[in-house]
């Protein structure tokens, strides 16, 4: 392949040593395990795999543990998921609506993972945009972990800018497919508030994603956006939400002055 997004984060918010990077994500999978064995209170764990998951997108050390509880719920799934729509909000680039990328595949230490863009064209929603890409951490960081987790898959990797629920659903609903496909939405919730503060506010959070509310807002979760498209996708599937794991930076690796909220869920 000669059209590759390069890694613009490894070595930063992950390591760039393919042998220390897959060690990483393993021992945050077989950490979360035992949590997924402990629902939280009135919040019993299907034993299905989830049609779509949102784990959260910062430095590993921060919010890998959260995301593993995530990932860990795709495990009976492994040989089955041969495709990830993964959609992530845009840090770097203002965009309106959702940037495809026109790369052959996206290169992480573990590897390189193939892209799937025949059936993007017909999305109007849907524009490519390799800049968006370029240097954005929302979509790589979930990565290797899809790489440790699952045996072989192309992936669907959009960048989602100013869009509404109706038009992100629609497109998470198009490209929805079968049991061979998995949503990935990408978003860390609260940013830089006190630890007592930021609890609270992502309780709130998390219990309006359980409630399937389409109006979640930025300083809410940094990826409202395809949060609230797959809100609305499941609203319209009348599909479920539970929620795995819930705890931010004060918990994982911070300090508890400022920290950033993380949160695991699985839609069903």
């Amino acid at each position: 392949m000669s059209n590759i997004r390069l890694a613009a984060v490894a070595g930063h918010f992950y390591p760039d040593d393919p042998e220390e990077l897959r060690q990483r994500v393993c021992d945050y999978l077989a950490a979360a395990a035992p949590l997924l064995d402990v629902p939280l209170p009135d919040r019993p764990l299907p034993d299905r795999p989830p049609k779509a998951i949102i784990a959260p997108h910062a430095g590993y050390i921060y919010s890998g543990p959260v995301a593993a509880s995530a990932y860990t719920s795709l495990l009976p799934a492994r040989t089955r998921v041969r495709r990830v729509v993964l959609l992530g909000p845009s840090h770097r680039v203002a965009l309106r609506g959702l940037a495809r990328s026109t790369a052959e595949a996206f290169r992480t230490p573990l590897g390189d993972v193939p892209l799937e863009a025949s059936t993007l064209p017909a999305l109007s929603d849907v524009r490519p945009n390799d800049r968006a890409h370029l240097a954005e951490h929302s979509i790589e960081v979930h990565l290797p972990f899809l790489q440790v987790v699952l045996e072989r898959f192309t992936i669907v990797p959009l960048v989602v800018g100013d869009a509404g629920p109706e038009e992100v659903g629609e497109v998470i609903e198009r490209l929805a497919g079968g049991p061979e496909t998995v949503v990935v939405v990408s978003s860390d919730l609260s940013h830089y508030l006190d630890y007592e503060s930021a609890t609270r506010r992502d309780r709130e959070t998390t219990l309006a994603i359980e409630a399937r509310r389409t109006d979640l807002a930025p300083e809410q979760a940094c990826g409202s956006a395809p949060i609230n498209g797959l809100l609305h996708y499941a609203r319209r599937m009348q599909l479920t939400v539970t929620t795995l794991d819930l705890r931010n930076s004060g918990d994982t690796a911070g300090p508890r002055h400022q920290v950033v909220g993380y949160g695991a869920y699985a839609i069903h």
